[in-house]
């Protein structure tokens, strides 16, 4: 077709569709039976549920839609609501052979508000969902049931929900379209965006994004064209799209956001006035990107070469040795060169490298299990172990059997080293465990370079996040590693003696403070029930530990077997236990201490910088360490409490102690993959401010303060 006919005969085209499918209906109305529609009114929105036809035969395809017709200077939003915003969802109740696919989303248009742009829809929009009736399906009456919810705007945002009811027949007699409706589902599935009809392409040019396509792309009587993407990040979108034409081919120049993606996936929607055409594009992208950046910011991760990456993660591992998270391991170190005295240089060495390999092994089963998650649609991020109840109630169990362990009450010995010559087969066993267990209790830590780096890794291919994820883990084993391979190193500890007795004692009640915590980490995450059950796995364990000592004490064969087993029933019974805390949390907000804080949303800080309010938006969790520490240090000084109230700084506290799908966006957004992060939205200003992952009260001060 020539250039400049395309879009005329495609408006023809939809036209005489329409049409028919209104006459094909009127034809079919007169032996067609009243289909019940569920209709849901609110003072923004009316709702509908529709379908096309009031009879399906098995093995066949119904489409349904969920219309909204929308109150003038109001909106809602497409699958990808831009700055702020949520789609819409429906959950639906179907009977049995009767399956539902995702919603079919028609093109979207662009919202700005404020200073954010989102993605959405005015007037009137048609949300379709396909319904496949499998064919063993009896013939019936049948009842469809969908509970959907949805946000609407305009000031305000207000979130709303409805549920519906739709009768269908299975059979395959009597009257097939829906009158009122058949004719409206027609026109909405032909104006669904399509594959585009000629080749795409994305190049990246330092801070320009530009989208080709074409040849024979014409442009009569286009008002605009925009680009939607799929992925959130890829775009800066309140940026302007500038559309050029020449022989045929478009380039759509726009803003690239902070994510890097090697494939663009979106929809590509031509504007001839209130006429929308869309088409479905995926491209790779090629070019690179030029711009500097601050290494740690979240637009850093937009053009970091792999290298850079690796050498950010390096020094955050590194730093990982000093946060408190990692205390418990940095004790079992302490242990194991205090009690090796002068020792064989060369077993020395051997200790270090399996130490390392203990670090390496972890990080990369963790780094793989990661992004498995995360390819399979779940919104996971660094520490998402520690989400999970079962997992932290295990890592108690563990702290408080080594700290049983120090303190004598039974003796594990190569677990971690503690009295073994380095050349047998259990300190180099315990070293690999130790660096294991490193790794474990290091994840609810986000040290400084770290956030950049894991953020980075996450949007790469899975060789390339693992290099980066397994130059975090070097930088970890890098200490230990070192001083193991430092000439005379062990010779210069204190020889050992009756006193190590006393310090390994001692050194057991860090590990019982860690256990300690992490109970009360299991204290926001379940309800008192389920605790309970934690506390009685913890007594459970120091039973076990206890029976195992006095098997190891024994001197009757007879009572070290009734010991081990008595120890192995027990040790059964905290399993069982452990496996009920599975059951879904109950809900718990994290308190402040000192500031008074709001729960996050993005509604909720769209609207407070919607009046203009500064906003200091902290994201942490129970089972993060260095989040509490911040709090505490710095957040709850009275000199950052004057700050903020003489500001009218509105404080946003997003609790990521369980799994929250919200959280995990705006972590994504900034290019971040954990916590803690802290963001300072000026008013007016496009994009948050990100402080560093340590605070200090003037470091919180001089951001609120534009110093």
């Amino acid at each position: 077709m020539p250039p400049g006919l395309m879009f005329a005969a495609m408006k023809q085209f939809l036209r005489l569709a329409i049409l028919c499918s209104v006459v094909f209906a009127a034809l079919s109305g007169s032996t067609s039976p009243a289909v019940a529609d569920t209709v849901v009114q609110t003072e923004q929105i009316r709702a509908e549920l529709t379908s096309e036809r009031a009879v399906v035969a098995p093995g066949e395809s119904l489409w349904v839609a969920l219309t909204f017709t929308i109150k003038p200077n109001w909106h809602t939003y497409w699958r990808t609501p831009g700055d702020s915003g949520l789609p819409a969802e429906i959950r639906w109740t179907l009977p049995d052979g009767v399956t539902a696919g995702a919603i079919q989303w028609p093109a979207p248009e662009r919202l700005p508000y404020g200073d954010f742009m989102n993605f959405g829809y005015s007037d009137r929009v048609v949300l379709l969902t396909e319904l496949k009736v499998a064919p063993t399906a009896t013939p019936a009456d049948i009842t469809l049931l969908a509970d959907a919810t949805w946000l609407v705007c305009a000031e305000v945002c207000i979130p709303e929900d409805g549920s519906f009811t739709l009768p269908i027949k299975i059979g395959a007699e009597g009257p097939r379209m829906n009158t009122r409706a058949g004719g409206a589902i027609a026109s909405a599935r032909l104006q669904m965006p399509q594959p585009a009809p000629w080749p795409v392409s994305f190049e990246r040019k330092g801070t320009a994004l530009t989208l080709t396509a074409g040849p024979n792309v014409g442009a009569p009587e286009l008002s605009s064209v925009a680009f939607f993407p799929f992925d959130e990040g890829v775009l800066t979108n309140t940026a302007p799209q500038t559309v050029n034409f020449e022989s045929g081919v478009m380039r759509l120049a726009m803003t690239p956001g902070k994510a890097a993606p090697r494939d663009i996936s979106g929809v590509l929607v031509f504007y001839v006035g209130k006429l929308r055409t869309g088409f479905t594009v995926t491209a790779a992208v090629t070019g690179t990107a030029t711009d500097a950046t601050a290494f740690d910011s979240a637009s850093a991760t937009a053009v970091m070469p792999l290298v850079f990456a690796m050498a950010l993660a390096l020094f955050g591992g590194i730093i990982l040795n000093v946060m408190p998270c990692v205390l418990p391991v940095l004790v079992m170190k302490a242990m194991t060169f205090m009690s090796r005295g002068t020792v064989d240089p060369a077993a020395l060495r051997r200790d270090g490298l399996a130490y390392t390999a203990g670090v390496l092994a972890t990080f990369g089963g963790l780094a793989g299990l990661l992004l498995a998650l995360r390819a399979a649609g779940d919104a996971v991020g660094w520490g998402f172990q520690l989400q999970s109840p079962v997992f932290v109630a295990g890592l108690a169990y563990v702290m408080l059997a080594m700290g049983l362990n120090l303190s004598g009450v039974f003796n594990i010995g190569g677990t971690i080293g503690v009295g073994q010559e380095l050349t047998s087969r259990g300190g180099f066993t315990g070293s690999f465990f130790t660096g294991a267990l490193a790794v474990v209790v290091a994840t609810p830590c986000t040290a400084p370079f770290m956030g950049t780096a894991i953020g980075f890794a996450l949007t790469q291919s899975p060789l390339e996040a693992i290099l980066i994820f397994e130059a975090l883990a070097l930088g970890l084993a890098l200490p230990y590693l070192v001083l193991c391979f430092v000439p005379g190193a062990a010779r210069k500890l204190p020889r050992p003696g009756l006193w190590m007795d006393r310090v390994k004692q001692v050194l057991a009640f860090p590990l019982y403070g860690a256990a300690a915590w992490l109970v009360w980490v299991l204290a926001q995450q379940l309800d008192s029930t389920a605790l309970a059950s934690a506390f009685a796995g913890l007594v459970l364990v120091g039973f076990v530990g206890w029976l195992w000592g006095t098997a190891q004490k024994s001197t009757s064969a007879s009572g070290r077997g009734w010991a081990v087993a008595t120890a192995g029933l027990a040790l059964a019974a905290t399993i069982a236990l452990t496996a009920t805390l599975s059951a879904p949390p109950a809900t718990a907000a994290a308190v402040a201490a000192g500031l008074i804080s709001e729960p996050y949303s993005e509604t909720r800080l769209a609207a407070l910088r919607a009046e203009g309010r500064p906003v200091f938006v902290n994201f942490t969790a129970a089972w993060c360490i260095t989040c509490k520490v911040n709090e505490r240090i710095a957040l709850s000084k009275t000199t950052v409490e004057e700050a903020f109230a003489r500001g009218k700084v509105a404080y946003l506290k997003g609790d990521w102690t369980n799994r929250n799908a919200e959280i995990s966006a705006a972590l994504k957004a900034v290019g971040r993959d954990g916590v803690p992060l802290y963001l300072y939205y000026l008013p007016g200003a496009a994009e948050p401010q990100i402080l560093p992952q340590v605070l200090t009260p003037s470091s919180v001060i001089a951001a609120i303060s534009g110093q």
